[in-house]
């Protein structure tokens, strides 16, 4: 019996260590001498040391009548299990790239499909590592079954655990898609790659008017297609963001997000604020020098920065409290809302309401971009989802504005009549229709005609500075109850840390259904 088991420990330890190479020490050194990690160096290099635990190692590819491989791997391609990032519990998968190329057969995905089901149960973020060249062809729609009950699961956890997909390779096809499901998708700029269809059968690669870079490469996908949140550097650079994505999120729907102590005071004022905006409402100024002046130790985590300018989303802490800021941006399109700003700012929010991350706008826009490329785009139909997510929001929803609420885009940046908590704004703010210049050329076209040529200037300077005084000052929408203060500069960051603290607590109810329908 003792000769017995030493001979099973034995073998075991010979299984582990073959497990360890994955498709072979050539194929794992050609990864590293191309500049990426294997699969088991970067769960080596994103978890802490000693953490990792595997699970499914000796899972094969079911060599059956319906494939055509004639070896197997144990592991079938991807490394999957648990571990700790910083000392917080995640769940994690990686592809092995020395694997079939990484690609996706049944008992790959199913492995994944049962990650998936345990960190539901555990109630742990999930942090995905793709780097595979889609479905195997050789399974067959084998391959395909295993990839449904896969994107299956990502999407039941979808708003109940957060998810950070990692692209550090190329990824083709229905990985591609798998991979965006993710709350969070981070490409490496030299690697990382998403393809829905594979460059080999895209007509724009093959006659060479693109390269696979430019067609599915990290930085189109940052500027471009709107799916990369960030990119990295290089690897560790992109276990770097995934640690500080989690550092701002729960571990659950029904957790708080972590509350990180800060040595920046509650009630320090900011007089920088009143420099940094000028008084001139048509010059422009960079409003995430705001957010950076008024949150905690001037922190302020941007994403999506290449994508959509006009409109700055990120994460930050007010009060040691994690917040999800969003803001015009009025050095880009004068921040005027656009298709592409609308959608990137509405699915953040809605990310944050599904973890409980309270809202903070810093709202300065003039409307909405005009023109037949908007309109033709479906302006109105991406613009009410921005509007819809905000209403839809059940978490504390604040609102500063620091000079322009304007029209249709007024309601849209959580505004009180979209149930936000709390609203307000600069003395030099203007809540109106539209901007004074406009609507007077508009009311007052005739009076402004009649005048004499010598006199029209004067007359519409005159009406500009009554429709101001009439419509546009703050103190209008104070007197209406549409703002709750109009607020001195300076005060910003202690009356949104106040409001933040009395509101840590809220709780809305709605009537029961089971979902808005938001236009898609």
């Amino acid at each position: 019996m003792a000769r017995n088991m030493s001979d099973s420990i034995e073998n075991l330890q010979a299984l582990r260590e073959k497990v360890k190479f994955g498709g072979g020490m050539k194929k794992q050194e050609a990864i590293r001498s191309s500049g990426r990690g294997t699969a088991r160096d970067r769960i080596r290099n994103m978890l802490d040391e000693g953490s990792f635990v595997e699970l499914d190692t000796f899972i094969k590819h079911r060599n059956t009548n319906h494939g055509m491989f004639l070896h197997q791997t144990e592991g079938d391609g991807v490394v999957a299990g648990h571990g700790t990032i910083n000392g917080r519990r995640v769940y994690t998968f990686v592809q092995d790239f020395s694997v079939h190329g990484g690609s996706m057969g049944e008992m790959h995905a199913l492995k994944i499909a049962k990650l998936m089901d345990m960190a539901e149960k555990a109630k742990c973020p999930v942090v995905a590592v793709w780097d595979g060249g889609g479905q195997r062809a050789h399974d067959g729609v084998n391959a395909l079954a295993g990839t449904g009950e896969l994107l299956d699961r990502f999407v039941q956890a979808s708003g109940r655990l957060p998810m950070i997909s990692l692209v550090l390779g190329p990824v083709v096809g229905v990985s591609a898609l798998a991979a965006s499901l993710a709350d969070f998708t981070i490409l490496g700029e030299e690697h990382g790659q998403l393809f829905l269809s594979s460059p080999l059968e895209t007509p724009e690669v093959m006659s060479g008017e693109v390269d696979a870079a430019g067609l599915g490469g990290a930085n189109l996908h940052a500027s471009r297609s709107g799916i990369a949140c960030m990119v990295a550097d290089d690897e560790d650079d992109a276990f770097f963001l995934a640690s500080e994505l989690l550092s701002f999120l729960p571990d659950h729907n029904d957790a708080v997000p972590p509350i990180e102590e800060t040595a920046d005071p509650e009630n320090r004022l900011n007089p920088k604020l009143a420099e940094i905006v000028p008084d001139n409402p048509n010059k422009p100024y960079d409003m995430v020098k705001v957010i950076e002046e008024v949150v905690d130790d001037g922190y302020f985590v941007e994403l999506f920065e290449q994508y959509a300018e006009n409109i700055v989303i990120g994460f930050a802490r007010m009060g040691g409290s994690t917040i999800g800021v969003i803001a015009n941006q009025p050095k880009v399109l004068a921040g005027c809302l656009d298709i592409d700003a609308s959608i990137k700012a509405a699915r953040f929010i809605r990310t944050c309401d599904a973890f409980n991350i309270p809202l903070v706008t810093f709202e300065d826009v003039p409307g909405f971009l005009p023109g037949v490329v908007q309109e033709w785009g479906g302006i109105i139909r991406h613009g009410a989802k921005l509007l819809f997510a905000y209403a839809e929001a059940t978490v504390p929803k604040l609102t500063l504005v620091t000079r322009k609420a304007y029209g249709g885009a007024y309601l849209a940046m959580s505004c009180k009549h979209l149930q936000s908590d709390y609203n307000v704004a600069w003395p030099t703010a203007e809540l109106a229709v539209m901007g004074a210049e406009g609507a007077v050329n508009i009311i007052h076209r005739r009076e402004i005609a009649a005048a004499p040529d010598e006199e029209k200037e004067n007359v519409r300077l005159k009406l500009v500075d009554e429709y101001k005084a009439k419509f546009g000052d703050p103190y209008v929408a104070a007197r209406n109850g549409w703002l709750d203060d109009v607020i001195e500069p300076e005060e910003s960051r202690i009356r949104l840390i106040r409001a933040l603290s009395i509101l840590r607590n809220k709780r809305e109810w709605s009537p029961p259904k089971k979902h808005g329908n938001i236009p898609l």
